[in-house]
């Protein structure tokens, strides 16, 4: 026969068991709302996050870190010419080849629409810059395929080394004004 201790007992290892789920639950909503929901990225909150947290890495250890800026050329046109779902291929293909061309120590997030950003720890503005071109290049040649055909995406980049910026948003926008001379010159 059970003794209220036994009861008890049971009642304690079940509500311990219920609040493990409910934590587990909590984590995985947490860690998808930093995902990216079309593409295998991070989002702009999740982005943003790590950007803090690598700007207070290099702050305190001196370490080098580069910031790119993409932004598709033409993307209105795949959509508009091709149809959403391409443009979401196309989008979904830019953030694969992203992180195939990318340390596992670097960061990628798409930050809203064809807008997407890199982040490159451990890097100066030389290698950012040679990182940047070497990504634009892939992103061409390796393009998204759409009804048979393999199309290109060209991606205009901003580069922007750390320079102590105290706010993420701020050297965001330092990176995002950086694509604009990139976009306009061509």
């Amino acid at each position: 026969m059970a003794t209220a201790a036994d009861n008890l007992t049971g009642e304690i290892e079940r509500l311990k068991a219920e609040a493990a789920h409910w934590r587990a639950r909590a984590e995985a909503a947490e860690a998808l709302a930093e995902r990216d929901v079309l593409t295998p990225v991070l989002n702009r909150r999740g982005f943003v996050r790590e950007l803090s947290r690598v700007m207070a890495f290099s702050r305190r250890h001196g370490t080098e870190a580069v910031l790119l800026y993409l932004d598709l050329d033409g993307f209105k046109g795949i959509n508009d010419r091709l149809g959403h779902q391409a443009g979401d291929r196309a989008l979904i293909a830019c953030a694969e080849l992203l992180i195939q061309n990318l340390r596992e120590s670097d960061a990628v997030g798409r930050l809203g629409g064809d807008e997407f950003a890199v982040l490159l720890l451990g890097t100066d503005l030389r290698g950012g810059k040679v990182k940047a071109a070497s990504l634009a290049e892939a992103l061409k040649t390796g393009g998204f395929g759409w009804e048979d055909e393999v199309h290109p995406i060209v991606a205009s980049v901003g580069v922007r080394a750390f320079a102590a910026q105290t706010n993420p948003e701020d050297w965001l926008a330092e990176a995002d004004a950086a694509m604009w001379v990139r976009k306009r010159g061509r």
